[in-house]
């Protein structure tokens, strides 16, 4: 009778012990070990989903890295494992010596984007050169990560993004209202508390089960986000995201956000929005206000095909070609009323026109006008 070679690492895993924050059964390491053959230049010890899982907890424990070896703009922030620190391959030795632990024996977990991608075994072994002991290799990656189910985590930084380009989106803050929202949460953030989710999910949370959810809560000490998000997920949202970081994150980057005692005071009303001779269009005089005094209060969707969308258009305006509107129709906002324009009016009417088919309960009006963009970013405007 004839036994398989167990490969060496595997043995070496399957006997080590993880400090008490990472510890994981040796049965589940030499599983993990066995479970990915190792490539040339890859680094040996490899773990798989399940271990990584065990290590990405919120609220995040002790003794454990997860680190995110890609590139920070175009993929870390994007898309990562929830607690995961990002230190970019390329960027490693720069800057490792600040943002590793100073125990050796901490467990380092290294991924980046899958099989074909080496950033995470090159971090892996610059890690050992520098005398840590405890280090793995998720070499399926963060594809694998989303692919078995798991929460996917953006940045702060990618919120801000979103938001300033006026992205759709439905921003929920998961954490008590009086003791933590009110005193100051993300501006737009709806409160949802988890404690209260399976009672007031129903109204609060948009009807298309494919809109963009963002959840957060108190930074990688509150696991509020991710049980929340979590229950999105299960009541069949197929967009959903954890802002892991958190309100803490957000107002040491951008600075506190409302508060209770600010929304007290009084308020700025927004510019009426005064309707045109036609039906469904807004005047010119009307637009021009608000574009200038109150632009947060509407969304500007301009339905121009994207190479006129590209040669200019309004600041904070978002492209929807016509053509594509009605596929696209359940990507519209539905939290501020909406203004299509175009060139001449035309398609603009024709996406109002739409909406109102397929969407009447959205708020929209159209710009009947000809409108031209200039290269110093001003423009001219001239009502029908």
């Amino acid at each position: 009778m004839k036994f398989k070679k167990v490969p060496l690492y595997a043995a070496i895993l399957a006997s080590l012990m993880m400090s008490a924050g990472a510890f994981v059964s040796t049965a589940a390491l030499a599983q993990d070990a066995a479970a990915v053959q190792p490539k040339a230049n890859w680094y040996t010890k490899l773990v798989e989903v399940d271990f990584v899982k065990q290590q990405a907890v919120v609220p995040k424990i002790d003794g454990v890295m997860v680190i995110d070896s890609r590139p920070a703009v175009r993929k870390y922030d994007l898309g990562h494992i929830p607690t995961a620190v990002n230190i970019p391959d390329t960027m490693f030795d720069k800057l490792a010596p600040t943002l590793l632990p100073p125990d050796k024996n901490t467990l380092l977990v290294f991924y980046c984007d899958g099989p074909e991608c080496i950033l995470s075994h090159n971090s892996a072994f610059k890690a050992e050169k520098l005398g840590y002991t405890n280090i793995r290799v998720y070499a399926a990656g963060f594809p694998d990560w989303i692919k078995n189910g798991n929460l996917h985590a953006v940045s702060v930084a990618h919120l801000k993004k979103l938001m300033d380009e006026k992205a759709p989106m439905t921003l929920i803050d998961a954490r008590p209202k009086a003791r933590k929202y009110e005193v100051g949460h993300i501006p737009g953030a709806i409160n949802l508390p988890d404690l209260q989710f399976d009672k007031l999910a129903a109204e609060m949370l948009p009807a298309d089960k494919a809109a963009p959810l963002f959840f957060y809560c108190d930074g990688l000490a509150c696991k509020l986000s991710n049980d929340s998000a979590t229950k999105a997920i299960k009541l069949g949202y197929t967009n959903v995201k954890v802002v892991p970081e958190g309100y803490p994150a957000w107002a040491k980057a951008y600075g506190p956000g409302p508060s209770a005692s600010a929304a007290a005071a009084p308020e700025t009303k927004a510019p009426v929005m005064e309707a045109g001779k036609e039906s469904g269009t807004i005047t010119v005089t009307s637009f021009e206000r608000i574009y200038k005094e109150a632009p947060d209060t509407v969304h500007l969707i301009d339905v121009r095909d994207p190479q006129e969308f590209a040669t200019g258009t309004f600041k904070g305006a978002i492209n929807m070609p016509v053509n594509a509107l009605e596929k696209n129709i359940d990507k519209l906002p539905t939290d501020k009323p909406i203004i299509f324009f175009c060139g001449a009016g035309g398609r603009s009417g024709e996406a109002h026109d739409m909406v109102k088919l397929y969407k009447p309960a959205l708020k929209t009006v159209f710009l009947d006008a000809e409108i031209k963009w200039l290269k110093d970013g001003t423009y001219t405007i001239k009502g029908h």
